[in-house]
């Protein structure tokens, strides 16, 4: 099973969408800054908003993408707290 999720950081207001097969491991790297990547560039904690389980990781991929369209955005956008 593969995890299609969307993390929000209070501090900065910014929002990532990804996936992975370890959402636990995926969400410890994203605070720690273990590796370079978009959430690293940000101060504070990140957050899982929105979760969603897959059984493919190309069906995982499709969603993702999705997510990251101008209306998955929107769709998210209920998930995030003011």
């Amino acid at each position: 099973m593969f995890v299609v999720y969307a993390i929000f950081n209070k501090t900065s207001k910014k929002i990532y969408i990804g996936q992975t097969c370890d959402l636990n491991k995926r969400l410890k790297e994203h605070n720690e800054c273990s590796f370079k990547c978009y959430t690293s560039r940000f101060r504070g904690k990140w957050e899982v908003v929105y979760k969603e389980m897959l059984p493919t990781r190309p069906e995982a991929l499709r969603r993702e993408k999705q997510l990251k369209s101008y209306q998955g955005r929107r769709f998210l956008k209920q998930y995030i707290p003011e």
